[in-house]
């Protein structure tokens, strides 16, 4: 708990000790060194204080309160520049210059970390995403882990066929991509997504009978979740328009020219998308394997051609 008091201790030594040099040797520009210390000294035990003592205890929520301090370290950092410009440059006219001229320097020298900069700020302003979103920015899929000023630290998934499993490599994305790109988050409001599962079926299985026990499977295994879902969706129509969705399973057939398809197609929890997946797999194969009355389909192919036999007339 001291510990975290070190630096602005140090800041407010060293704010001291420049006040008493100003004061003795008359040196406008200590007056104002002691103020910026003070200045930095006064932000550090803010942010200490809110952090430390105020958010965990009003705060339950890990993710919530990790976002809070976040946005707490962004205004201090903005409301501390625009104190020290205030500090440093005394007339008003020179000031509302200096702030002009500032601005247009990062706007012109530095635009892309300005871009990261404002990036930052909608993130965190906009709740676009939070620490333990799933996302997917730029083409790069991932768990969101930090989000910084200036970028975004993600551990990275394979993609949706390879079934989301972590790579464990860390991705480092600029908060830009936020104003240029499209953000996909699979848990923002909600944690659910829809999922199917394709089995093609023989055209003498028992179509109908087959829908039927699969869907009993696939009922029995999301219950939960569907009546979760349904209420999760009921609290989205009322922040957006959002017509109401089926989150009960269901089977869409189609006919190709090979089998009879059926689509099974259920609510699943985001991010145990491929645990759920592989278990309703494993219990649909056991059923389909263990009844006769349908079986796998598999592609058929069709042959055709045209051959010549010669017969030699033995001597």
């Amino acid at each position: 708990m001291l510990r975290d008091y070190i630096i602005p201790a140090i800041l407010l030594l060293c704010s001291s000790f420049s006040w008493f040099i100003g004061v003795n040797y008359f040196i406008n520009e200590f007056y104002q060194l002691s103020w910026t210390f003070l200045l930095f000294a006064l932000i550090f035990i803010g942010y200490i204080i809110i952090t430390k003592n105020f958010s965990p205890g009003f705060i339950k929520d890990e993710r919530t309160r990790y976002s809070f301090n976040k946005g707490i370290m962004i205004v201090s950092f903005v409301v501390g520049l625009f104190v020290l410009f205030r500090i440093w440059v005394e007339d008003t006219e020179s000031l509302i210059v200096s702030y002009g001229i500032l601005a247009a320097g990062i706007a012109i020298a530095i635009q892309d970390v300005f871009r990261n900069f404002v990036g930052g700020i909608i993130i965190a302003a906009m709740s676009v995403y939070r620490v333990g979103d799933r996302v997917e920015i730029g083409g790069t899929f991932g768990d969101v882990m930090d989000i910084g000023l200036m970028s975004t630290t993600m551990m990275e998934l394979s993609d949706w066929d390879s079934g989301e499993q972590p790579t464990g490599r860390i991705s480092v994305m600029p908060n830009s991509f936020v104003i240029s790109e499209v953000v996909y988050n699979y848990t923002k409001d909600h944690n659910f997504i829809w999922d199917e599962i394709t089995i093609p079926l023989t055209y003498d299985s028992d179509w109908k009978e087959a829908i039927s026990d699969f869907l009993n499977i696939v009922r029995s295994e999301t219950g939960d979740i569907s009546l979760s879902a349904e209420k999760e969706i009921e609290r989205l129509g009322e922040k957006y328009y959002l017509p109401k969705k089926v989150t009960e399973p269901f089977v869409y057939v189609k006919i190709t020219d090979n089998w009879i398809e059926l689509r099974l197609r259920y609510v699943t929890d985001a991010k145990n998308r491929r645990i759920q997946y592989d278990r309703l797999n494993r219990i649909l194969a056991e059923k389909i394997f263990s009844s006769d009355k349908y079986s796998i389909g598999s592609e058929n192919m069709e042959i055709s051609g045209k051959q010549e036999i010669y017969l030699l007339k033995k001597s």
